[in-house]
């Protein structure tokens, strides 16, 4: 199993939740952040009001876990419906799960995904 982390452009979330969606991938995480980094598109985006020392900018983080298996496919997707092709489109990690635990039934591993 596979944790995938995107940093995706604010205007770009719907794109890519859609992309996956359609694509049967449902289940995710979004989270509005802010952050910083090699960024350059100010005239497009939004500078931080609460940052504004670290020029930071919004950006939504989104999780998904897949199995092993799905991982070209989710990172593809997410690389196509995100894209503008300015700086600060973002970035995709792809880390390792030992291990996922269904709370509610008690599955786990990848029954519980």
């Amino acid at each position: 199993m596979k944790l995938i982390k995107a940093y995706i452009r604010h205007r770009k979330v719907e794109d890519v939740f859609n992309a996956l969606s359609k694509n049967g991938f449902c289940c995710m995480t979004m989270v509005e952040c802010e952050g910083t980094g090699q960024y350059s598109d100010r005239e497009n985006e939004h500078i931080s009001d609460k940052y504004p020392f670290a020029d930071a900018y919004r950006v939504i983080k989104l999780e998904v876990l897949v199995d092993s298996f799905s991982v070209e496919q989710v990172v593809r997707l997410i690389r196509e419906s995100g894209r503008t092709g300015y700086r600060g489109d973002g970035m995709i990690i792809v880390s390792p799960v030992d291990n996922v635990y269904k709370i509610r039934t008690d599955e786990e591993g990848i029954r519980a995904i």
